[in-house]
């Protein structure tokens, strides 16, 4: 395989995930460590390109979480380096990070997603407010979940119960983004399905079963270890099992995606699950699920990702 002389992983970033961010920069790099390969975690600033070019690396692993590391922006500038790297190409996480982009093409795939539209802040300012809330709530009835309709680790997201909680759920939103999605609220089993391309084409990863506390599984939630219970594998039936895995694949597909995703899903009372959203640089923290899931198949973390750069390597070659 490829040989690894220089290893990057682009980590931090200026997207309110920059905490995150850096923790998954760090992991990786810590199991690229166990795995016998000295990686070196960058930022994404204005030293970026000149470091680049100075010392090419073999290739470069970004886990930069949020706009511009999911948004295709970052790969962008790679490819026009010339810089190997892992993960997708520009045009498919650019499709990806935009839910509604990612639901409308899965949906046209044959997967189920919730009901739901997508408004900008200015609708709701130049033709009022309450009126466009009335429409929402009559289309797609109650409870909703409002997010901003780029972005992640659910900041500036959340459910919706009464009418009376959807301006303050909006202006929360808005706070992270400039345009809302507002979906049907899915009751059931929130699960999450990693898919990894070794080279022999998409497998889904083991699914892992979400249960948050009582506050939903939020941004604190997320990253703080015991606030939320993960059951790797999911507990749920096989045929329910397999048809998530079956999404998960479908999805990263569908979406040209490369190297790795995430779908996270919510399966209802009658075993229906629902394609909620993809990401296609999954958190690699301590408390993300991804690694629990590759732990769970088997897999060494810090070997999938030595594989994974030498991949993105021999593909730069």
């Amino acid at each position: 395989m490829y040989e690894l002389d220089r290893v990057v992983v682009l980590a931090g970033g200026l997207s309110a995930e920059r905490e995150v961010s850096l923790r998954s920069g760090h992991r990786v790099r810590d199991a690229l460590a166990e795995a016998g390969i000295d990686a070196v975690v960058a930022d994404a600033d204005a030293e970026l390109l000149t470091q680049l070019r100075a010392d090419p690396p073999s290739a470069v692993f970004p886990v930069i979480h949020g706009a511009s590391g999911e948004d295709g922006a970052i790969r962008e500038v790679l490819g026009l380096l010339g810089t190997p790297y892992v993960g997708s190409v520009a045009s498919a996480c650019q499709m990806a990070f935009d839910k509604p982009t990612a639901k409308a093409l899965v949906a046209a795939a044959g997967v189920t997603t919730p009901t739901s539209v997508t408004l900008p802040r200015e609708t709701f300012h130049d033709l009022g407010a309450a009126a466009v809330i009335d429409l929402i709530i009559a289309k797609l009835g109650l409870p909703l979940y409002i997010k901003p309709s780029r972005g992640g680790s659910a900041l500036g997201a959340g459910p919706v119960h009464d009418a009376a909680e959807l301006p303050r759920a909006l202006l929360s939103c808005f706070a992270y983004g400039d345009i809302a999605l507002i979906e049907q609220f899915i009751s059931g089993t929130e699960v999450t399905v990693g898919v990894i391309d070794l080279g022999q084409g998409p497998r889904a990863l083991p699914a892992v079963e979400i249960v948050p506390g009582d506050g939903g599984y939020d941004y604190a939630a997320r990253y703080t270890a015991g606030k939320t219970e993960f059951y790797v594998p999911a507990r749920l039936p096989a045929e329910v099992a397999a048809q998530v895995a079956r999404i998960a694949v479908a999805t990263h597909s569908v979406l040209g995606l490369r190297d790795l995703s995430r779908t996270d899903l919510i399966v209802d009372e009658t075993g229906t699950a629902y394609f909620l959203e993809v990401n296609v640089s999954p958190g690699m923290t301590e408390t993300s699920t991804l690694p629990m899931a590759l732990e769970a198949s088997g897999q060494a973390f810090g070997s999938i990702c030595v594989r994974l750069l030498e991949l993105a390597a021999a593909r730069g070659a």
